[in-house]
């Protein structure tokens, strides 16, 4: 009795997965995001807190665009600035009496050897 006649051959699948070879170039895309995502995030955190400061020299009571650069070389030492200063800030006064008080930089991010990334920064806000 042959057992082959009991149960019919099933039909033979190409499987479907992963090979090695695509698993380990998944995972070298994976860490070269991870390592350029790490050398971004700390100059993005500052960007975050220039914009913060330049949004709280507008509660601070300054008058003057030197009152201005002050009030942000002062929230600047509390939240570890050290791309821009005060002096970096354009101030101009504005026709309704408030200041216009933007900003400009460039960050510039060693990735490896010759490669960086470049990335510019800007923002503005008006106060009172």
């Amino acid at each position: 009795m042959n057992s082959n006649r009991a149960f019919p051959a099933a039909p033979l699948r190409r499987q479907a997965g992963l090979s090695l070879l695509g698993l380990l170039l998944a995972a070298v895309v994976v860490v070269v995001v991870a390592l350029v995502g790490l050398r971004v995030v700390p100059s993005a955190l500052e960007y975050r807190a220039i914009v913060s400061a330049v949004n709280k020299v507008g509660s601070s009571g300054a008058n003057t665009p030197r009152d201005v650069q002050v009030a942000f070389d002062r929230f600047a030492a509390v939240d570890d600035i050290r791309s821009i200063a005060g002096k970096d800030l354009q101030v101009e006064r504005q026709a309704d009496g408030t200041m216009a008080v933007s900003f400009q930089y460039e960050k510039r991010i060693p990735l490896y050897g010759p490669a960086s990334l470049v990335i510019d920064y800007h923002g503005s806000n008006r106060v009172r």
